[in-house]
């Protein structure tokens, strides 16, 4: 592949052009978000949008920035509703003689003379005037790459090739379709508050909800000194690899060690999970209403954990009023490890850096909690939780993250 052919992208969506009267607000915040990724890339780049269709072109700046092919790939595929990130060569309307030259000569640019696989034309005529519709220019210049390259052979049911023509305000050539993460454009879907640990589950549910358009801000729960300085950073590390994908995180670190000593101290040692869990849940949309976060958002899947059991999310649910999306509910663990080995973030949750979800864990825990005797338990902490959830809330740390 030749990318030296190339400074204009074809930038497909999908899930997008469906969405009726609020279309262009979708396709607006894509542009956005496009726009946003190339300011920290050299060189020009300006984002065109028309009917249907969104489109980067990028040359090299006046001040020595120089466009680069690869960076903004890489930087498209981390934005969410990009379905296919297509390197068009861009040409005037000059007849459809001269368009069979074109065809042929961006067909030996980009594969030579020897390249040998199966093709089909196909035309997209947005441009009704054209003099040819759409079967005949696929005709032509199929015609055009048959008499050009001997080892070419038609195949119009599965090709190896697409060779694709738009005929719009101008002409468009491509073949390459390079995929691109797909979903909703970041922050259409509304704000939710994160759960993060230093797991490998979490941070995937972050992705996933982002994916939908939602974007996103965190809570870490910290446990000092019996979580280390390098289990925090796990968390920041984790945090910034995401937002490559989510946009921008405000990530809250929190100081749980009080609120957990006195779980310890005060309730049942089988529970300590459970009520744990609600504690954190209680924080974290406490926050979640302090920053206008629509919903809370965790790593859960049913049944993984005593924690995950459909009793102990019942137990947890309990506490919450604003909705909690748990987009790995019905995941197996391997489906999970293979979304966070694709996103970049596996390398780092698995490091050795226990959180306060490991330290203080029962022996024994529950796993058919009743939310009755849970809630009665809790009680034991009313002398001291209140002053212990104001003290937490003192202890927030705000981390701006991308």
């Amino acid at each position: 592949m030749n990318k030296k052919l190339f400074n204009t992208f074809l930038i497909k969506y999908a899930e997008i052009g469906i969405k009726g009267n609020n279309r262009y607000l979708f396709e607006d915040a894509l542009v956005s978000h496009i726009a946003a990724a190339m300011k920290t890339l050299p060189g020009h780049y300006n984002v065109r949008k028309t009917p249907g269709r969104i489109y980067l072109e990028c040359e090299n700046s006046k001040d020595g920035g120089v466009y680069d092919y690869d960076k903004v790939v890489n930087a498209l595929t981390h934005i969410f509703g990009i379905v296919h990130i297509c390197p068009v060569v861009v040409t005037e309307d000059e007849g459809q003689e001269k368009l069979r030259e074109k065809v042929v000569d961006y067909w030996r640019s980009m594969y030579g003379d020897d390249y040998s696989c199966t093709f089909k034309v196909f035309c997209r005529r947005g441009r009704k005037n054209y003099p040819l519709n759409s079967m005949e220019v696929d005709a032509d210049l199929g015609e055009a790459m048959l008499d050009a390259f001997p080892n070419l052979k038609v195949d119009v049911r599965t090709p190896d090739k697409f060779v694709n023509v738009e005929i719009r305000d101008h002409i468009y050539i491509y073949t390459e379709n390079i995929d691109g993460p797909g979903g909703m454009p970041v922050g259409t879907g509304g704000k939710g508050m994160l759960l993060l640990s230093g797991g490998i589950d979490s941070p995937v549910a972050g992705y996933m909800v982002s994916k939908r358009g939602v974007s996103i801000d965190a809570v870490y729960f910290n446990a000092p000194p019996y979580t280390s300085e390098r289990a925090k950073q796990k968390v920041i590390d984790l945090a910034r690899i995401i937002s490559a994908y989510t946009g921008p995180i405000n990530l809250h670190i929190i100081n749980f060690t009080d609120i957990q000593l006195a779980i310890y101290e005060k309730c049942p040692h089988d529970e300590l999970t459970i009520i744990m869990r609600r504690f954190m849940m209680r924080i974290a949309e406490h926050l979640a209403y302090e920053n206008s976060c629509h919903g809370l958002i965790t790593g859960e899947s049913l049944g993984q954990v005593a924690s995950q059991t459909f009793s102990s999310l019942v137990s947890t649910n309990e506490v919450c009023t604003l909705p909690v999306l748990r987009p790995l509910i019905a995941f197996d663990k391997q489906d999970i490890v293979e979304i966070s080995e694709k996103i970049g973030t596996y390398e780092t949750s698995i490091l050795p850096y226990e959180d306060c979800c490991t330290i203080f864990v029962a022996k024994h825990p529950v796993t058919n909690p009743s939310v009755h005797v849970i809630r009665k338990h809790e009680t034991n902490l009313d002398d001291v939780i209140e002053g212990l959830l104001a003290k937490a809330y003192e202890t927030d740390e705000v981390i701006h993250i991308g």
